[in-house]
């Protein structure tokens, strides 16, 4: 019977190959492979079989010496590693049937792959959607390749990578983790596999940040986490969503939405690799405002919200003090009623109007006057008024007050930019400034929720107290 069988001996073990692999192999008149791969069945194969084994880079010579076998009336088993459909055999032979217009019967005989070896290995990486990239640009041309890691990298899929280096090809492992660290956090889970299956194996797990190249070659297998990916006792976890989805039952709506929100701002980030508590005031600041403007202009000291929580969740600031009451009203309460912690604005209060009459100023700046006489100590958020923000410096100049820290969010035309900048020389209070002209009561507010919540920065779970 004319007939090609193109079968995938797995990874290299001989515990991973199929039944159905060894069976054609058993049964074959002829086999026809690169020499290396005969040493994984050559006890299964019978007498008086013909073995033609080649070497390297002679794949489309072996496929026509297996056309002319069968069409002897032979039948011939062409093997690959792994899977012959992924970058293996199958491919060329259907192809040169095609060329020669020949009746001879193929099938195809499924294989372990060594994505697939690998990724048992490393846990469970490949949990989610995945792609398969490979760096060799022998058939492929680079710009193509490179086309294809920066979608793979920007749609967020598990990547597996193959042919990752040669000796001619040293540089392209190099340009993909760059690309791919434009588009991810250096902490996503990178974990590679050298001659899975294999006497020789080598399994490492790292990040994305700490991946080394060198240590790669031919016979390695890379892969890429996605964004949910996390490393867990040296294993890599890709979840497929049921914790999330028994989670979301737990949630309002409001929240679910928030958190999808999130999680779509933060694959736009240009810069991913950013400090948490940075990250977690930005995602915030875009939510509210829709404005990317926000990736540039949102200034935060160095662990500014993580400290301000902190102080919180200890019982240190027990008040927030705004310049406006739109500021207090965007404030979550259900956050200040967990925390113990009471949101204040003082423009309503009929002292106010007296001190601004009398005194010839601002009723904002009134209003600060007024709170920092009270609580010298508190948290100060401005989202509309400079007078106010400068007002504050002026007291604390003075020696009259201490606040635990400035949210400096002022929007508008006049003295708007100087008051941000008065602020900024105060190194021991934790502030966060909204550079510029932009601000606004609704962008203070999110960045105080934002400090009320730190907690759940961890887990990307923002709106618990929506």
């Amino acid at each position: 019977m004319s007939k090609i069988i193109v079968a995938g001996i797995g990874p290299g073990s001989k515990e991973d190959i199929t039944p159905a692999v060894l069976e054609a192999v058993r049964a074959a008149d002829a086999i026809v492979g690169y020499k290396y791969y005969f040493q994984f069945i050559q006890e299964y194969v019978k007498e008086d079989c013909e073995c033609i084994d080649t070497g390297m880079k002679r794949e489309r010579e072996r496929a026509e010496q297996a056309f002319e076998l069968a069409e002897q009336g032979k039948t011939v088993v062409v093997i690959s590693s792994g899977d012959a459909g992924i970058y293996g055999m199958t491919p060329l032979v259907f192809e040169m049937k095609r060329e020669r217009q020949s009746n001879v019967e193929i099938e195809s005989l499924p294989g372990i792959s060594a994505f697939q070896k690998a990724a048992s290995l490393l846990g469970a990486p490949i949990g989610h959607d995945l792609c398969i990239i490979s760096l060799s640009d022998l058939m492929t041309p680079w710009e193509v390749i490179e086309r294809r890691i920066k979608a793979a990298a920007v749609g967020d899929f598990v990547t597996a990578v193959y042919n990752p280096k040669s000796n001619g090809r040293y540089w392209q492992l190099y340009r993909l983790v760059e690309l791919f660290l434009q588009q991810r956090s250096a902490d996503t889970p990178v974990g590679y596999v050298r001659q899975a299956g294999r006497d020789e194996q080598e399994i490492k797990v790292t990040t994305l940040g700490e991946f080394d190249p060198v240590g790669v070659d031919m016979f390695t297998v890379i892969l890429i986490g996605n964004s949910q990916s996390y490393i867990s006792d040296s294993h890599i976890i890709t979840p497929r969503g049921y914790y999330r989805e028994r989670n979301n039952q737990e949630m309002k709506p409001g929240q679910q939405i928030m958190i999808e929100s999130f999680r779509t701002i933060e694959s736009e980030l240009r810069n991913k690799d950013i400090p948490l508590d940075h990250k977690w005031a930005l995602l915030h600041a875009i939510h509210t405002t829709a404005d990317f403007e926000m990736e540039r202009i949102l200034y935060t000291d160095d662990h500014a919200v993580e400290t301000l929580y902190n102080k919180v969740a200890k019982g240190e600031v027990k008040t927030i003090v705004t310049d406006v009451t739109m500021v207090t009203s965007g404030i979550r309460k259900g956050a200040l009623t967990r925390l113990g912690v009471e949101a204040k604005c003082y423009l309503s209060d009929p002292r106010v109007a007296e001190m601004a009459t009398t005194q010839g100023i601002t009723r904002t700046q009134a209003g600060i006057r007024l709170a920092v006489e009270e609580h010298p100590d508190a948290l100060f958020a401005f989202g509309n008024a400079p007078t106010a923000l400068m007002e504050l410096c002026d007291l604390i100049r003075k020696g009259k007050a201490h606040p635990a820290g400035i949210i400096a969010a002022p929007v508008g035309f006049v003295h708007v930019r100087e008051s941000k900048h008065m602020v900024k020389p105060f190194k021991d209070i934790p502030k966060i400034i909204v550079d510029g002209r932009k601000g606004g009561s609704n962008l203070a507010a999110t960045l105080c929720n934002a400090i009320l919540t730190f907690d759940d920065a961890e887990q990307l779970k923002p709106g618990r107290d929506l």
